[in-house]
């Protein structure tokens, strides 16, 4: 009943949050200045009529709430709007999703596997220069905004040393893929290498494995079986919401790297005041987002009913 209790209040969290966000974006898209419909004839304006018409179709003489009720009962029939060019905007993103989707699994398990690494070597050398270059390090790739990450790995990695390429996605995975989704990983990567390290000093000072230890059971078996179980446990619920964040974080970097994905076909919507794209994959990411912290808190509360009483 506990745990019932528990999903339903979280549903109507996730809900709220939903709504609320999902209005803002739209309201945002819709009070940029410029007329969108009249922006498509670009330098030969549209006969009024076909302006007046196309208005009509889009519905943009509405109030901006009755627009939104609208667009909200399209988004339960899985309809996310449609191009002022006519083509659906859930078409248009699908052929983008795969260079993202590509993207931000390759900076995951980048970041999984060196962050879990260099927590664990840190936290099992406590104090040493080794554990000191790993806070330092992972203090500054959280100091320097992304975009300043991604022109610099640029520059020394594709224009100096000439190892990968810096833009676009026609040498194929993984080699176009491996720089942008490095800068992606790299904050996610310091997080979860100071989370391990935490968890790991805490593990090596809890009773049972002082316990293993006054039994004489060897230290990599004590590292390998214990440690390593009871320490990742809090990374694990950290890793499953980052997905979420990988994805907004590749949305910026495709802006950079040229990628053709959902970030350059954000980034060209905005250009181009193309609202519904906008709009629409805004949604669908706070969607992907929301689903996913949605399904670590009821795994965490399902498998720790502490949880649910917070």
């Amino acid at each position: 009943m506990r745990f019932a209790r528990a999903t339903g209040r979280r549903l109507l969290e996730v809900g709220i949050v939903f709504l609320g966000v999902t209005f803002i974006i739209y309201a945002m898209v819709w009070a940029l200045p410029g007329d969108p419909i009249a922006a498509l004839g670009g330098d030969r304006p549209l006969p009024p009529a076909v302006v007046a018409e196309l208005r009509r179709q889009f519905h943009l003489d509405d109030p901006l709430f009755l627009q939104y009720l609208r667009y909200l009962g399209g988004l339960f029939t899985g309809d996310l709007g449609t191009t002022f060019d006519g083509v659906p905007v859930a078409d248009r993103m699908a052929a983008r999703w795969p260079v993202t989707i590509t993207l931000a699994l390759t900076a995951w398990v980048i970041e999984v596997v060196l962050g879990v690494l260099l927590g664990l070597v840190a936290g099992l050398r406590k104090n040493s220069w080794i554990d000191r270059g790993v806070l330092l390090t992972t203090i500054l790739a959280t100091s320097i905004p992304i975009f300043v990450v991604a022109v610099g790995a640029q520059l020394i990695f594709g224009l100096q040393l000439k190892w990968l390429p810096i833009a676009g996605a026609t040498a194929g995975w993984p080699t176009a893929y491996i720089l942008p989704a490095s800068v992606i990983a790299i904050f996610g990567l310091a997080a979860i290498a100071r989370l391990m390290r935490g968890s790991v000093i805490d593990t090596l000072q809890s009773d049972f494995v002082r316990t293993l230890r006054a039994k004489g059971v060897p230290r990599r078996t004590i590292v390998g079986t214990h440690v390593m179980r009871n320490s990742v446990a809090p990374v694990l619920t950290f890793v499953a919401i980052d997905l979420g964040y990988l994805l907004g974080g590749a949305v910026v970097v495709e802006g950079v790297f040229n990628l053709p994905g959902i970030g350059q076909l954000l980034f060209t919507a905005i250009r181009t005041h193309e609202g519904p794209t906008v709009v629409g994959v805004g949604t669908t990411l706070i969607l992907i987002f929301l689903a996913l912290s949605l399904l670590v808190d009821l795994v965490n509360s399902a498998l720790d009913p502490r949880i649910r009483h917070v």
